[in-house]
């Protein structure tokens, strides 16, 4: 059965699950299958609890009439998602980076949501299943979408921008992560940049480009490119500057060289200015108001553990444990030792899918805290305790929340980051 025909059928049954437990009535379920599990397992028990029918590639799982078999349930699934795509004459923004990608994704679509009805990524559904359910998404009255990718390997990108097909994206910034997947700094480089390839072999294709990034302007070239930048960097474009970080972050940017404009966001860090100016930039390239780009940044509240602020009746918390790389956990650091205030104590999670670069990588953050003068320092994860260094060091996640209910740190202003493994998300509400 080719896309054209499946696509046919998606439409008398416009609903699609990958989880037998959750079948809505009439719905199409698709045997998708996971490190640990196969979907046509469990195509039987779709149908049964709802399912209209089911797609598998398992000619064993296709006994039912109502199974469709194909040869790869994932790229099938991937197909009929892009078809589904091409019924929609909307722009797409497609967003990828080592850093600030979801926090782009939801200033963005805060900022296009002042003028137009926008369908975005929801949480982080980035990867060769994520996007295409983002993109099922997709109804008649949206104007525009918004539409995250993320990547661990060589490809990751390529295949996800030839599901999505933006007409324009954006990459925040390359930076060491993934390296045991992409081998290298370089590897992630080119891996990021399929995404400018895609959009440069594609007629009307732009980026929105980040103009003091050495790295994207060396691999933009022969695309058309609306800048931003710190101030001086996109003199025609969007520029900003810090204005305010104490802990809150608090910007002033411009476009095309008009008047300043100050936002006091809710977010932390001074290494969020960018993922700032990228939305203002792409809702000013969008026609949305200038004063209206102001409301939404302001508004928008970060959650799932990116730069939150927490203030707990014992400490206060600075949560960035969604993720951890090199690049990310300087950037903090960076951070928190330039805010105002006395106390300060760090509790950092290992950085994972390091590779061979692990080693090295974390004794560079150890070092690092070593000039800090940081009241307290925790080290949690097996990476940090091969560091040397004269900090505190904990197994897991598990040991910090026993101490803690041992002996709570109180009056602290205290940085959590850490990659999500290390689970150091479950902390704030013990602190």
């Amino acid at each position: 059965m080719n896309t054209e025909e499946l696509y046919r059928i998606y439409c008398g049954h416009p609903v699609i699950t990958t989880d037998s437990r959750d079948c809505p009535e009439g719905s199409i379920f698709f045997a998708l299958k996971g490190d640990n599990f196969d979907g046509n397992r469990f195509a039987a028990a779709a149908l049964r609890n709802g399912c209209a029918l089911a797609v598998v590639d398992d000619p064993a799982a296709a006994a039912d009439s109502r199974c469709i078999l194909v040869d790869d349930c994932l790229r099938t699934f991937q197909a009929l998602a892009r078809e589904h795509r091409r019924r929609f004459g909307i722009p797409v923004i497609g967003i990828t980076g080592t850093n600030g990608k979801t926090t782009t994704k939801e200033l963005t679509t805060a900022v296009l949501a002042e003028k137009f009805s926008v369908m975005a990524t929801q949480g982080n559904f980035n990867n060769d299943v994520g996007v295409p359910k983002t993109l099922f998404r997709l109804r008649p009255e949206h104007q525009i979408a918004v539409v995250e990718m993320g990547a661990s390997h060589p490809g990751d990108i390529r295949r996800l921008a030839e599901t999505a097909e933006p007409t324009c994206g954006i990459i925040t910034n390359v930076g060491k992560a993934h390296l045991q997947g992409f081998g290298s700094f370089e590897g992630v480089v080119r891996t990021k940049g399929e995404l400018y390839d895609f959009l440069r072999a594609r007629e009307g294709g732009r980026v929105f480009i980040n103009a003091a990034d050495a790295t994207l302007r060396g691999i933009a070239g022969g695309l058309p490119q609306v800048k931003y930048g710190p101030e001086g960097a996109a003199p025609d474009g969007v520029e900003g500057r810090v204005a305010g970080r104490s802990p809150l972050l608090c910007v002033e940017w411009r476009a095309a060289g008009g008047p300043w404009h100050r936002v006091q966001t809710n977010l932390i860090g001074s290494y969020n200015l960018p993922n700032v100016l990228a939305a203002a930039c792409i809702g000013v390239s969008f026609g949305v108001d200038e004063a209206a780009v102001c409301r939404a940044l302001e508004a928008y509240v970060p959650s799932n553990s990116r730069s939150q602020l927490e203030r707990t009746p014992h400490n206060t918390l600075i949560v960035d444990a969604y993720n951890a790389n090199p690049t990310s956990m300087a950037a903090a650091l960076d951070n928190f030792l330039g805010m105002e205030g006395d106390n300060k104590m760090a509790i950092l999670g290992d950085m994972r899918e390091l590779g061979a670069a692990s080693a090295e990588e974390h004794q560079r953050v150890a070092d690092r805290l070593a000039g800090c003068g940081f009241d307290s320092v925790w080290l949690v994860g097996g990476e940090f305790a091969k560091t040397d260094c004269p900090f505190r060091k904990f197994a897991s996640a598990d040991e910090v929340k026993a101490e803690i209910r041992r002996s709570r740190p109180e009056g602290f202003c205290i940085l959590i980051k850490g990659s999500h493994s290390t689970r150091l998300y479950e902390l704030p509400e013990l602190l």
